[in-house]
């Protein structure tokens, strides 16, 4: 927009990028990680609504579909396409979130997520225990005294 000042000059307008009513919401400013997150997040509350006694069958075979096209080898625009092959699955990821979460009963939604947050926060405490990480230790050096061992048997073979 142009707007005229006194003295005849056009001045471009200059906009205030947010105004105090017009804010984005918090999921438009979260970084990608965040956002892939919830995207795995709701996925597992999809997850555990799938599973519940519950859930209507249209919602499990809306489930089903959407999963099937996701990992299907056949699409309608094949994902090797750079940008356009990809933009195919996230409309139908996006439609078929949208549409679950319409027609899933809140009750089981409700439950879905209290699932959902439960088995996440055990994952997070299975991994910072120190069970993993020793066994992870463990394997490393099983590799490098293997590696040493067999260093130790080449050399003696090659100078013998």
């Amino acid at each position: 927009m142009v707007v005229e000042c006194d003295n005849l000059t056009k001045v471009p307008e200059r906009r205030v990028p947010y105004s105090k009513g017009a804010r984005p919401d918090p999921a438009s400013l979260m970084n990608w990680r965040q956002q892939a997150q919830q995207l795995q997040k709701e996925a597992h509350v999809f997850y555990f609504a799938f599973k519940h006694s519950h859930t209507p069958w249209y919602a499990r075979l809306l489930a089903a579909c959407t999963a099937g096209y996701l990992f299907s080898p056949i699409q309608l625009i094949p994902s090797f396409i750079p940008v356009i092959g990809f933009l195919d699955d996230l409309l139908v990821l996006f439609l078929g979130a949208k549409l679950l979460q319409r027609i899933i009963p809140v009750d089981v939604l409700a439950e879905s997520r209290k699932f959902a947050e439960a088995a996440e926060l055990r994952r997070k405490e299975e991994i910072t225990s120190s069970a993993p990480i020793f066994a992870a230790v463990a394997v490393v050096a099983v590799w490098l005294l293997s590696a040493v061992a067999a260093s130790g048997l080449i050399a003696a073979c090659i100078f013998h």
